[in-house]
């Protein structure tokens, strides 16, 4: 009886040790798992989507990859209400309509990099991401005598891969924070409602150039920005150049602040560019 009493209990003690040894483990890979994603977190490189500005400044940019059709009217309207914005031109449309090319920026508008051919970048090497950036920064300098450095990607993918090569060529990648929706056909009004509703200090809105009711839209809605007060700014009179981090879950571009002021350290800064 005595040995089986003893048995009971050696069993006892084993379990329990099994028990310790089984929560140690479990409670130490939680650690590492913990551990690993604070550390992809803190390493993962997001875009401009808006800027933390202190007045009430915006910018509408539009991007530019098929056909003009709108873009003259569009022109006209930004001209009559003394706005300049930002273009994002796609390589086939560069060597398509340069004269295009031209006349947006005679009438004091901003070139930016939209790639070549529009291509799904995170699937490219960062060697087919820099031939696909390079080729249209060429193009573009060839027409306008000058150098681009914003960058959107085309259907807003991006990865660490390509906001890397895009800023070892020197250029900003630019999200939105307003998308008006014209690239879904909808009319003038909706796109009015949807931006008013959202505008405010810092805001980047997206439209295309050759939206069908985009110009339209843009008739009713910059005297009514202007209105409220907002000023309508290229996005290179935007955005911060240097002395500046990014919130890697908001996309907001923030000065980087003296250490009694600052309300959200910094992911990284290096040369100016968030990393």
């Amino acid at each position: 009886m005595r040995v089986i009493s003893l048995r009971s209990k050696l069993s006892k003690l084993l379990l329990v040790c099994l028990a310790f040894i089984a929560f140690t483990l479990v409670h130490w890979l939680s650690e590492q798992a913990i551990r690993t994603v604070s550390t992809l977190v803190s390493t993962r490189l997001v875009p401009i989507y808006r800027v933390d500005v202190p007045t009430k400044r915006m910018s509408i940019s539009f991007d530019a990859m098929w056909g003009v059709d709108h873009t003259d009217d569009l022109l006209r309207i930004l001209q009559e209400n003394n706005v300049k914005t930002t273009f994002f031109l796609g390589g086939y449309w560069v060597e398509k309509y340069p004269e295009y090319v031209k006349k947006i920026v005679e009438a004091g508008h901003e070139i930016g990099n939209h790639t070549y051919s529009h291509p799904h970048l995170n699937s490219l090497s960062p060697q087919g991401i820099q031939q696909e950036l390079q080729r249209n920064h060429d193009n573009i300098k060839a027409i306008t005598g000058t150098d681009s450095f914003l960058f959107r990607p085309p259907f807003g993918e991006y990865s660490n891969k390509v906001i890397q090569v895009a800023k070892e060529l020197g250029y900003y990648t630019i999200q939105w924070s307003i998308d008006s929706l014209d690239w879904k056909d909808v009319n003038s009004g909706f796109m009015v409602d949807r931006i008013l509703n959202q505008a405010g200090p810092g805001e980047i809105v997206l439209m295309h150039n050759n939206g069908t009711h985009t110009a339209a839209a843009v008739a009713q809605m910059l005297p009514e920005l202007k209105r409220r007060g907002f000023e309508i700014v290229p996005i290179s009179a935007l955005i911060y150049r240097d002395n500046y981090y990014i919130e890697s879950h908001s996309g907001t571009q923030r000065p980087v602040r003296s250490p009694a002021h600052k309300e959200n350290p910094p992911i990284a800064v290096r040369e100016g560019i968030a990393w």
